[in-house]
């Protein structure tokens, strides 16, 4: 079966529109309607999951703090972050939640190993990490048999806001991103080769990528 999937890059955008048009995209979607991945990155936020603990905002300050219906503890999100939501419908896919979650970060594994640096996911706490540092973190929501949310990859950011929150729950969580592993990253060419291991872990045979939400 020939399965499409459509890439979008969307550059930089606001994480609250983004999220409704999550909701909006997955609460109207048909079972014939093409699987969708959106790449971008978000103005600094924190995003405070459904299990979220107010215990782990640690000294917000400025930073916007926004409760959101993913799985999983607080985050954050900033410019030089790689952020990729994944609209997909797991039922024409046959996978299950577990399944995404180990394509999402088998494709994490490979991208940044396209780069020289050696990740790994670990089985108790969904993420990707170098040395046990995190570099890129999974949220998920699943509605109607499809999926949004999705992951965040650290590529060439500030990581200094991850100080003022406990990442994902974990006291003393250490974060890392792939330009401190490798100088010569760049997030333009990260961009293409996660879309490329996302469509090849979830098996897209006609992967397209386009600019914009049209």
């Amino acid at each position: 079966m020939v399965l499409d999937l459509i890439c979008r890059d969307l550059g930089v955008v606001e994480y609250s529109d983004t999220w409704e048009k999550m909701k909006d995209f997955t609460q109207v979607r048909s079972k014939d309607d093409v699987d969708e991945i959106w790449l971008l990155e978000h103005p600094s936020l924190f995003t405070q999951g459904q299990a979220g603990k107010e215990e782990h905002l640690l000294a917000p300050g400025d930073i916007p703090v926004i409760q959101v219906d993913r799985g999983g503890q607080v985050t954050y999100h900033g410019p030089g972050q790689l952020v990729a939501y994944v609209m997909v419908d797991l039922k024409r896919l046959g996978i299950g939640v577990r399944d995404l979650v180990t394509a999402l970060e088998n494709a994490v594994v490979n991208t940044v190993g396209e780069h020289n640096i050696s990740a790994y996911p670990k089985a108790d706490a969904p993420g990707v990490y170098v040395d046990e540092k995190k570099i890129a973190s999974l949220g998920l929501r699943v509605r109607r048999g499809c999926s949004f949310h999705g992951l965040a990859l650290n590529v060439d950011m500030d990581l200094t806001p991850f100080n003022r929150i406990n990442p994902c729950g974990y006291q003393g969580l250490q974060m890392v991103d792939m330009k401190r592993l490798n100088n010569d990253v760049a997030l333009s060419n990260v961009k293409t080769q996660l879309a490329n291991q996302l469509a090849e872990q979830l098996g897209y045979t006609n992967p397209t990528i386009q600019k914009g939400w049209k």
